[in-house]
């Protein structure tokens, strides 16, 4: 258990003594409110903020951060109130307490809605002082280590949400052994078979290659010393979840992941970290390909190192980092080194390029209401694997793996993005799909004849050149229907013999439209109209009551306009009382054609959204359907599972496992076992002893499909569960 004496301590490795004696303050205090509190594992409470605010001190975390670290649990889980908190310590210290206690309040019904609503708030509480998600992620991580002693449901919802959230936050401030813990806790509770699988034979590898790792070390010391450069060597084993993550990339046994031992050498200056990479490469020959300069172009977060993969003593593939002591501090520490942004004006450039990246987040919060809007962008955020490039200038920019030219141009201005016409790249003339790679240098070709329009969904890949399209359909969008609207209502009172001009200036008639349907403006009635969310008939009559429509139709209908009176005619009857369609409501409408979209194929039980299609009634997709990402967001309509049906729908499952004698039906047993039939089985052998199983099975509901998963991810040697997408699908079938 770690004592107060361990935490003052470390923090007095680089703090004044006069400034320690906040933290002997907020141990006093902390110790008195949480008084006779235990957590589950039985543990008197006090240990948890203890063991917080020791993270923070190994971060070296300002006194302040540590403080808080201690009393960060007080006013949630105690009768203590910020408002105490800010006359007992002050501004600063209470500020941040109010920042952890909001993140932590909050309830909603939806996971997506809770995720999304958690990291809106995390990504202002970093807008206002990065310490907050820094303490945040020290309390994640110690909650992550005593884990095990909640239920098991809650053990994988905390781990699902820290492998999917605060693992790759942790990655993106630049706090790697915080990332590579919270990864391998998580991959231990979610598989908890593979993990066990994946560890012993890391134990028998770390044993076997204990003394190779020492003779390595020797070498590159020697020859180190050869050169008269000072410096530091280590080696280890990579962390469980990478070597278990290529695995499963790379679908191949374990015997089959080469590189998994990585040197590190920590020198004292740049040029130092060249000529020990001329060393490594003189001494064992390089792995064409493996070679990353991220001293010369750093990673957004911060991060530089040299890296390098060789083909070391007795043909061992191995990774060698080489870095300086200070790049060795940020790569460890991440954006916690640069804590005292906020007490200095004079901000590095380096330094300014990472927190560039939370003021984008930040306004991508602002925009983007909708919570699964907001969880792609910030996955999409988080998850990057960068390519960089040069502008003609020579400005070098990140940008995520699979970028094209068109993320590129909105990532010089969005101007320049919604006029982009395609791209000079090396010079040469490009399409506006090309898609970027590692030291390109790209021109933007622009005209003003050129527009956004849906298809470029289809190939633009960050969150930047997404939000700005949609943004631009949908005011293109709004114009037309708004347009369309108007039309549709001047056609309507025609018909019924009235003057449209005429009606709408009678004086109050607009306010009284705008009271009768609730309404903002007039304008989001010609809106209303045009979308069909608001019948013209309806408002005809609201109009003049005694108009009465007449019997010669009008002729002169535009074209627009026929096309969507077919599309509603084809979708809509009336909107009155919702009904129960194949077990969905679908609210405000009724007799509406409907069908499940087969690009994800939604069971009962998942969050669903319906999409208007035309001449097709409603498709039902999953609220995260990738294939909504582009879609008019005024065509989506608010449905819910209505009556529960109870008939089996085939679902594929893709099985990756070990390619052993009575697998098969050990799963197949797993599936029986929890109530499920299958209907089709395919298994196809890989490379070494790895096996593909393929399984149509029958699925009442989510809930049934997750007891699938978890009934096969506990049979031995399965390595992998997972659900076939519609293109996996179709390839199955052919």
């Amino acid at each position: 258990m770690v004592r107060l004496e361990d935490i003052l301590e470390r923090a007095g490795g680089y703090s004044s003594q006069e400034s320690l004696e906040v933290i002997k303050k907020a141990y006093v205090f902390s110790a008195k409110v949480h008084e006779g509190q235990t957590r589950l594992s039985g543990e008197d409470y006090l240990t948890h903020p203890l063991e917080v605010a020791d993270i923070l001190t190994s971060l070296r975390m300002d006194v302040d951060s540590v403080a808080t670290g201690l009393l960060h649990d007080t006013v949630e889980d105690t009768h203590t109130t910020v408002e105490k908190i800010h006359e007992v310590f002050g501004e600063d210290i209470a500020a941040m307490v109010d920042g952890l206690t909001k993140l932590s309040r909050v309830s909603f019904a939806k996971k997506e809605e809770r995720q999304a609503e958690n990291f809106r708030k995390m990504v202002l509480a970093m807008a206002k002082d990065i310490r907050v998600v820094i303490i945040k992620l020290a309390d994640r991580l110690h909650n992550m280590r005593t884990l095990g002693a909640l239920s098991p449901e809650k053990r994988r919802i905390i781990a699902e949400e820290t492998l999917g959230i605060y693992a790759p936050l942790a990655n993106r401030l630049g706090m790697g052994e915080i990332k590579m813990e919270l990864e391998d806790l998580s991959f231990k509770y979610l598989q908890p078979e593979q993990f066990a699988w994946v560890e012993d034979k890391i134990k028998e590898k770390r044993e076997e290659k204990e003394g190779y790792i020492a003779r390595v070390q020797e070498v590159i010391e020697n020859k180190l010393g050869e050169q008269a450069i000072g410096g530091e060597v280590s080696g280890r084993v990579k962390h469980l979840y990478s070597i278990y993550k290529k695995m499963i990339e790379r679908e191949v046994d374990f015997d089959d992941i080469h590189d998994i031992l990585a040197f590190r050498v920590v020198v004292s200056t740049i040029s130092d970290c060249y000529s020990v990479l001329g060393i490594i490469h003189s001494t064992w020959k390089p792995v064409p390909g493996r070679f990353k300069d991220y001293i010369a172009i750093p990673r957004p977060n911060l991060y530089q190192s040299l890296h390098t993969t060789v083909i070391g003593p007795e043909g061992e593939m191995m990774e060698v980092q080489i870095r300086t002591e200070e790049m060795h501090r940020v790569a460890e520490f991440g954006i916690a080194s640069h804590w005292k942004y906020k007490e200095t004006t004079d901000i590095d450039e380096k330094t300014e390029m990472s927190f560039a990246w939370l003021n984008r987040l930040l306004e991508w919060q602002k925009d983007l209401k909708d919570p699964g809007e907001f969880l792609e962008t910030l996955k999409v955020d988080l998850f990057p694997e960068d390519v960089f490039v040069f502008t003609p200038e020579g400005e070098v920019r990140a940008f995520p793996a699979g970028a094209t030219v068109v993320d590129f141009a909105y990532g010089i201005h969005t101007d320049i993005g919604n006029h982009c016409a395609g791209a000079k790249v090396n010079r040469r003339l490009v399409s506006m799909r090309s898609k970027l790679k590692n030291g390109d240098v790209v021109e933007i070709v622009t005209s003003d004849a050129r527009n956004p329009t849906q298809d470029w969904f289809d190939f633009v890949v960050t969150s930047h050149a997404r939000n700005r399209i949609r943004h631009w359909l949908k005011v293109e969008e709004r114009e037309k229907c708004t347009a369309l609207g108007l039309e549709i209502l001047d056609r309507e009172l025609e018909r019924r013999g009235l003057d449209f001009k005429v009606v709408v200036e009678r004086e109050g008639i607009e306010e009284f439209l705008i009271k009768e349907l609730s309404l903002g403006n007039i304008e989001a009635l010609y809106l209303g109209v045009g979308y069909g969310r608001i019948p013209a008939s309806k408002v005809a009559v609201l109009l003049d009551p005694a108009s009465k429509v007449t019997e010669k139709p009008v002729e002169t209908v535009s074209r627009f306009a026929q096309v969507f009176r077919k599309f509603k005619s084809a979708n809509f009857k009336s909107a009155q009382k919702p009904r129960d369609k194949k077990g969905v409501i679908i609210k405000g409408v009724e007799d509406v054609m409907i069908h499940f979209a087969p690009c994800c194929n939604p069971l009962p039980g998942e969050d669903i959204i319906g999409f208007i299609t035309s001449g097709k009634g409603v498709s039902i997709h999953t609220s995260r359907c990738r294939s909504l990402l582009s879609a008019d967001p005024m065509r989506l309509l608010e449905v819910e599972w209505g009556s529960e049906q109870r008939v089996p729908r085939p679902i594929i499952l893709k099985v990756l496992c070990q390619n052993t004698q009575g697998l098969l039906a050990d799963m197949s047993n797993a599936i029986r076992e929890a109530d499920a039939n299958i209907t089709r089985a395919e298994v196809k052998s890989g490379e070494g002893s790895r096996a593909v199983c393929t399984f149509v099975v029958g699925v009442i509901d989510a809930k049934h499909l997750r007891r699938i998963i978890r009934s096969l991810e506990g049979v031995k040697k399965v390595l992998q569960v997972k659900r076939v997408d519609r293109a996996k699908r179709k390839q199955l079938e052919d």
